[in-house]
């Protein structure tokens, strides 16, 4: 996450999630920005959004209206601003930078694990997404990732955890399922499903003792957001095979 994306269309549809989520779940939620530096590009700029309030404002006017005034009011996008808000109430925040250098990463996560002992939700915001095998870790800008031992400890620790990840140049469906997939490997027992926007998907598992929250959470996203969130869950990857019925065969008379 990059403060220079705050407030824009994705990031309306991404607190529209979240709020979801607390509201259904009722789970103490730690919000992990993964912040990295701004790097003055024009991403971040879709934020036309809010002069279309007839359009976009009926999935959750609480949040469009706050977010519109602290687009208005404050010229540095930032999103400290977020954590000042009712917005996601009771949520907890993890703000520091998520640096590059393996050591630092060790010592960045380990605060990360700190801050979330109280949290059983834990929402991760990296730059790109889940780590992809050009940008190993302790690399430059693999600050734009999460790395699957990252997930691993984080589910171990018994939290349950939203991904945002970036879609890629790959048919969608296909790679939701992929990341699902993937996601189900590293978190055992939990229950995994996805969360698709235009432009990004959602990746949650959840713990074994949080999959009763998963109807709510699915039901209050339906209710609010309609296809502007649309949810996935994972195909078995067994094929349905559809039974042969035998074939009557009709007695021959004999002559």
């Amino acid at each position: 996450m990059k403060n220079q994306y705050f407030g824009d269309i994705n990031d309306y549809r991404k607190y529209g999630l979240l709020r979801a989520i607390l509201q259904a779940s009722g789970l103490p939620m730690l919000v992990a920005w993964m912040l990295t530096p701004d790097d003055g590009s024009n991403d971040g700029q879709f934020v036309s959004y809010l002069q279309k309030p007839h359009k976009w404002s009926r999935f959750d006017p609480f949040l469009y209206n706050k977010l519109k005034a602290l687009l208005a009011d404050h010229q540095d996008r930032k999103v400290s601003l977020l954590e000042k808000t009712p917005l996601l109430p009771g949520a907890e925040y993890f703000y520091d930078m998520v640096p590059d250098a393996g050591p630092d990463r060790d010592a960045w996560f380990a605060a990360l694990l700190a801050t979330a002992e109280e949290s059983e939700f834990i929402f991760l915001d990296p730059d790109n997404g889940l780590e992809v095998k050009s940008r190993p870790y302790g690399a430059r800008y693999s600050s734009k990732y999460l790395y699957w031992h990252e997930v691993d400890a984080l589910w171990n620790a018994g939290k349950s955890l939203l991904i945002y990840q970036h879609f890629i140049r790959e048919k969608r469906d296909g790679f939701v399922q992929r990341m699902l997939k993937a996601l189900k490997e590293s978190t055992p027992g939990s229950f995994v499903e996805a969360f698709s926007t235009p432009h990004v998907v959602f990746l949650m598992a959840l713990q074994p003792g949080h999959q009763r929250v998963r109807k709510a959470i699915r039901d209050t996203l339906k209710i609010r957001w309609q296809d502007e969130i649309r949810h996935q869950r994972m195909v078995s990857a067994r094929r349905f095979v559809r039974p042969v019925k035998p074939r009557r065969i009709q007695a021959i008379r004999p002559h």
